[in-house]
């Protein structure tokens, strides 16, 4: 290949020969949803998904390809997306508005194909789950500065639905406007938290006493900064672009590595994949009694069980001081040295499910 069209001919080959392999995958997957239909299984694997990316990234190591495992991923997660699409159209309903964070990272995972519900509280999320209108929902649980989101462990402690995936995403604000020049910007939307979060850039860049104004979440303020040119939005990338305003300046957060960890949730149990976490909510019989914790910790050490989280929540029950205990640890509920203690804990443990723990 020595000129530009030659390379663009090769180019155009291979991606006639990617078409083709890609509708020969996806006449596979047809006959995967007829029969996960008639059987009713589960359309969306977590542990299946990254089985085959792990597969890829080693294949592509090993041969010495030009990707990295991000780009695999990246590319391989949109085609499973298509393909769960093809199998069975499933809505999701996830944390709105459109364009917020949580949209992002539903998206991350669901592909831009799917059918999205956008909510406007936590519990209603849960409520369209529960009921049946959407297959999966997708609701932030963690984040890194702020800690856990305690409404979204409350409502766990209640609900049947299970988690069956969790995914980490870094949280990145942008500075977006419709004004030619900084000097023209007369106020600023965003998020009570997108404030303070992107303190050190308002400061460098001379807007710290440019009027700020809080709205409800970062997607509002990208859709008020659209319609006024004067103002400004500190909001996430996506909503900038769903909007219509122009990025000025992007990665304007204080902390680089502020991320968020999301949950999907749904009504199936997963199977294990070796690469497990496992999510519980525990009330102790005994928990007035000096020790009871340690003493219930000390079960999941015999066994050699890493936790990876605890986090005390008020239970809420009439007549006092109450509290769960929300752990997180590897392994899935199904292995035997799991089994071992949660059996002798059975009265005292609610199982929140046990899914493919992310990459942080």
């Amino acid at each position: 290949m020595k000129t530009l069209d030659e390379c663009r001919c090769v180019i155009d080959t291979i991606d006639n020969e990617i078409l083709k392999l890609l509708n020969k995958r996806m006449q596979v997957v047809e006959r995967v949803g007829e029969i996960k239909k008639d059987t009713g299984g589960a359309i969306y694997r977590p542990e299946r998904e990254k089985a085959i990316l792990n597969r890829l990234v080693m294949l592509n190591a090993k041969e010495g390809g030009l990707l990295n495992q991000s780009a695999i991923e990246a590319i391989f997660l949109e085609i499973f997306a298509v393909a769960r699409n093809l199998e069975l159209p499933e809505r999701i309903a996830y944390l709105g508005p459109e364009g917020s964070f949580t949209h992002q990272a539903a998206e991350s995972r669901f592909g831009a194909m799917s059918d999205y519900l956008s909510l406007n509280s936590i519990a209603s999320v849960f409520k369209t789950l529960e009921a049946g209108r959407a297959k999966f929902c997708v609701v932030p649980i963690e984040n890194s500065r702020d800690g856990i989101v305690g409404e979204t462990l409350d409502l766990l402690a209640k609900s049947s639905v299970k988690i069956v995936a969790e995914l980490y995403m870094p949280i990145h604000m942008s500075f977006a406007t419709k004004a030619e020049k900084l000097e023209n910007i007369t106020k600023i939307y965003s998020k009570d938290k997108g404030f303070g979060q992107c303190r050190e850039f308002l400061n460098e860049h001379g807007l710290i006493n440019v009027e700020q104004i809080p709205v409800e979440s970062t997607a509002k303020a990208a859709i008020l900064a659209e319609n006024e040119p004067n103002s400004a939005a500190i909001c996430s990338h996506i909503a900038a672009k769903l909007y219509g305003v122009p990025t000025m300046f992007e990665n304007i957060e204080d902390a680089i590595d502020n991320t968020t960890r999301f949950v999907i949730l749904s009504d199936f149990k997963n199977g294990m994949s070796g690469e497990d976490k496992t999510s519980i909510l525990v009330r102790l019989k005994d928990a007035v009694e000096a020790g009871s914790l340690v003493h219930f910790l000390q079960d999941f050490d015999k066994e050699k069980i890493n936790l990876s989280k605890i986090e005390s929540r008020p239970s809420k029950d009439k007549g006092g001081f109450g509290y769960w205990f929300y752990i997180d640890f590897y392994g899935h509920i199904d292995e035997e040295r799991i089994q071992k203690v949660i059996q002798k804990h059975t009265e005292e443990v609610v199982w929140l499910g046990s899914y493919v723990k992310g990459e942080n």
